[in-house]
């Protein structure tokens, strides 16, 4: 039954954000969606699009730099092509988790063991996620009083965030918690796969002082994406401050890593048209095509980029934990 249920549950569970944004679509007015789309200059496109490989570039060096401090030997060009092959998968999978992807080319390239690898590629995405939170942070506050909830909500992830994270940088502490995980929940014939698997997490594990630059060129690349997406906004006509709309944007984009939607799509769009309507005298149509339209820019373009370097790729891979 409980197999059932799960298999179930991964069908169905990443269609619901596809429904939430088919309610969205039906409740609105189509022919002011319709009209605000046809209203974007292609040129706002264009200067949106171009800032597209600076925020890959960025988002590479940010890894890069944990890379090194990890001793994992590997050109920037090809560290390049990886990311954007990972980033693919993240944009067709809930919750992003597709950036894993990234760990078996890691190993065909480096041949580092897989723990010491998926550990890398988890650290990369958790920066990039407590960077997010900080702007999150600052925006909560910029809206406490229409949305009080939201500061407490962020409180309260970044420091679960924080305290789990400081948990499992100590080697003992993280080894005997998942150590226990694989003795309860990992069935008999795969339980000597994943110690070995979780034998190499702690494999040149990163100093914390070293992560603090990689955060922060992640930090710098979310502005960029940020500023993508406020470019269509500014296609639209629409009246919102650059920084306003930068601290803001953040609150519905990590809606989306909720995993029951294709890379936060419908989670995002209802949660950016609570805010935005209720802080500003914005239709509702409007904040839909400008959401919309900024994930195609911002996952959907750079995803098909992915997609085209994987198809240049060749050779099986192999799942993290097969040897």
């Amino acid at each position: 039954m409980t197999k059932k249920l799960f298999s179930y549950a991964k069908k169905f569970l990443p269609l619901i954000g596809i429904a939430i944004l088919i309610i969205l679509i039906i409740n609105l007015d189509v022919v002011k969606i319709k009209n605000a789309f046809l209203s974007i200059e292609p040129i706002y496109i264009v200067i949106a699009l171009s800032l597209t490989l600076p925020a890959m570039l960025v988002r590479n060096f940010a890894w890069q730099l944990l890379q090194k401090e990890q001793k994992i030997n590997i050109s920037f060009y090809r560290s390049l092509k990886i990311y954007l092959i990972g980033f693919f998968y993240c944009s067709i999978t809930p919750a992003y988790v597709g950036h894993l992807m990234r760990v078996p080319y890691l190993k065909e390239e480096t041949g580092e063991p897989y723990g010491k690898l998926f550990v890398n590629v988890f650290i990369d995405s958790a920066l990039r996620t407590i960077g997010q939170y900080l702007m999150i942070l600052i925006g909560a506050i910029l809206v406490f009083s229409t949305f009080p909830g939201l500061l407490w909500i962020n409180i309260i992830l970044f420091s679960i965030t924080l305290i789990t994270s400081f948990y499992f940088i100590k080697k003992e502490r993280g080894e005997k918690i998942l150590f226990m995980l694989i003795k309860f929940f990992i069935p008999r014939r795969f339980k000597d796969k994943f110690y070995r698997f979780v034998n190499t997490f702690y494999h040149d594990f990163p100093r914390i002082t070293r992560l603090i630059p990689p955060m922060l060129v992640g930090l710098f690349s979310w502005l960029i994406i940020f500023s993508q997406e406020y470019i269509v906004v500014m296609a639209l006509g629409i009246e919102i401050p650059f920084h306003i709309f930068i601290l803001l944007f953040p609150l519905a984009n990590v809606a989306g890593f909720v995993p029951i939607t294709f890379a936060g799509l419908g989670v995002r769009e209802a949660t950016s048209i609570l805010i935005f309507s209720t802080l500003f005298a914005i239709g509702r149509e409007e904040i839909l095509v400008f959401t919309l339209v900024g994930f195609m820019i911002t996952d959907i373009f750079p995803g098909f980029i992915g997609f085209l370097v994987s198809l240049t790729e060749s050779g099986e891979k192999k799942s993290p934990i097969t040897s």
